[in-house]
C-alpha cells in the first residue's frame, strides 16, 4: 500500500486521486484549532501570535503536534483582511478570538477605494505570509493551508453589515463594486500566500449562507465572486476548500456550480445525502463543534467513525472550534481517523 505524507494525502484527495484514508484537518481562519489548552500546554499564545510571524508559526506547529490535525492552518482569525481595508479590530485575548469593533463605512456607496498592491504589504498580511514561509520551509511534508475570509464576509466587515445586506437589493451597482474590490484584495492575498508556500487555500465565508442571503442573492453575489477567487487560485495550480455555513437546503442546487476542490459544511448538513445527491462533490466535515466542546471522547470517536464509514472525503470540524474545547476530544477525532485504514479509496 502507498505510504502518504500528510501533504500528499490531502492534495491527492483534493485532486480526486486514490488515498489510503481521509485526511483529518482544521484549516485555520474561522476554523482554527488554537484552543486554550494547546496554548497553555505549549506556551505559544494569542493574541501575541496574531502579529509576529515566528510566534504564529510556533503556535501553528504546536496545534499540529498536540491536536493531531494533519496541516498547519493560518491565520488564527478572520480579521486580517478587514484590518487592511480600514475596519477597527480588537485582537482579543488568549480565550477570545479577534473581532471587528467597528466597520469603516456606513453603506456600499460610501466605500473609499484604496490601492490594493499597497494594502497587500500592510497590516498583518506580511506576518501571515512570513509564518507560512517558515512552516513550508521547515516542514515540507505537512501542508500549510492559507485561510481567507470570503468575499461576502469581507465586504460585510468593512461596511456595516445590516445596511450592506440591504444594499444588495437597493443599490446593487455599489454592492458589486465593493465585491469586486474586496475580491481583488483576496486574490492578491491568496497569491502571496501561495508564493510563500501555502499548499492549499481555504475560504470561510460565514455571511454567504442561504439563511442570510437567500438563494437569489446567493446566486447573484456569493457564487460569482467566490468562483472568481477560486479561479485565480487555480491559475496558480493550488486547490481550494470552501466552507459554507448553515443549512444548505435553500441554496443546495447552486453548490455544484461552485468550483472549489472540496466543500466543507456545517453540522446540520447530512454529508452522506449531499454526496449521494451530488457525487461529483468532494466533501469535508463535519464533526459538530458542540460535540467537540461539550461531549465525551467516546461520542466524538463514534461520530468520526460514522463519517468515515459514509465515505466523507476529508474529516474536519463542522465550523469554528470553541477555544474551550477539550484537547482530549480533538485528539479522539484525529486518532480515530488515523487508526482507520480501509485500503485505497477515492
Amino acid at each position: 500500500m502507498t505510504v502518504f505524507t500528510e501533504k500528499e494525502r490531502l492534495l491527492a484527495v483534493l485532486n480526486r486521486q486514490s488515498t489510503d484514508r481521509p485526511p483529518v484537518i482544521c484549516p485555520g481562519g474561522m476554523m482554527n484549532a488554537a484552543i486554550v489548552e494547546v496554548m497553555n500546554s505549549s506556551g505559544q499564545t494569542l493574541p501575541a501570535a496574531h502579529s509576529a510571524a515566528a510566534l504564529m508559526a510556533n503556535l501553528a506547529y504546536a496545534v499540529h503536534q498536540l491536536t493531531g490535525f494533519e496541516n498547519f492552518g493560518l491565520p488564527f482569525c478572520m480579521t486580517v483582511e478587514a484590518e487592511v481595508l480600514g475596519s477597527e479590530i480588537d485582537l482579543g485575548t488568549l480565550a477570545c478570538e479577534p473581532k471587528i469593533s467597528r466597520e469603516t463605512f456606513a453603506a456600499a456607496a460610501r466605500v473609499e477605494y484604496k490601492d490594493i498592491p499597497a494594502m497587500l504589504n500592510s497590516g498583518r498580511i506580511p506576518v501571515v505570509c512570513q509564518a507560512t514561509a517558515i512552516l513550508a520551509g521547515q516542514y515540507p511534508d505537512i501542508p500549510v493551508i492559507g485561510s481567507l475570509t470570503g468575499p461576502v464576509s469581507t465586504a460585510a466587515s468593512i461596511v456595516d453589515p445590516i445596511p450592506f445586506l440591504k444594499d444588495l437589493r437597493r443599490d446593487p451597482s455599489a454592492a458589486h463594486r465593493v465585491f469586486q474590490y474586496v475580491t481583488e484584495l483576496l486574490i492578491g492575498f491568496a497569491h502571496k500566500l501561495i508564493d510563500h508556500g501555502a499548499a492549499v487555500i481555504a475560504i470561510g465565508d460565514p455571511t454567504a449562507t442561504g439563511e442570510i442571503l437567500g438563494p437569489k442573492m446567493f446566486g447573484e453575489y456569493a457564487v460569482p465572486y467566490i468562483n472568481k477567487l477560486i479561479d485565480a487560485v487555480h491559475q496558480k495550480g493550488v486547490p481550494v476548500i470552501l466552507h459554507v455555513c448553515g443549512n444548505l437546503n435553500s441554496v443546495k442546487p447552486l453548490i455544484p456550480g461552485i468550483r472549489a476542490n472540496a466543500i466543507s459544511t456545517d453540522a446540520m448538513v447530512n454529508l452522506k445525502h449531499l454526496k449521494a445527491e451530488f457525487p461529483e462533490l468532494t466533501t469535508m466535515g463535519n464533526i459538530s463543534t458542540y460535540l467537540l466542546e461539550l461531549s465525551t471522547v467516546d461520542k466524538v470517536s463514534l461520530q468520526t467513525k460514522n463519517l468515515i464509514t459514509q465515505g466523507i472525503n476529508i474529516i474536519a470540524p463542522a465550523c469554528g472550534l470553541s477555544t474551550s474545547s477539550p484537547l482530549a476530544n480533538i485528539q479522539a477525532m484525529t486518532q480515530t481517523v488515523k487508526a482507520h485504514s480501509p485500503g485505497e479509496r477515492v
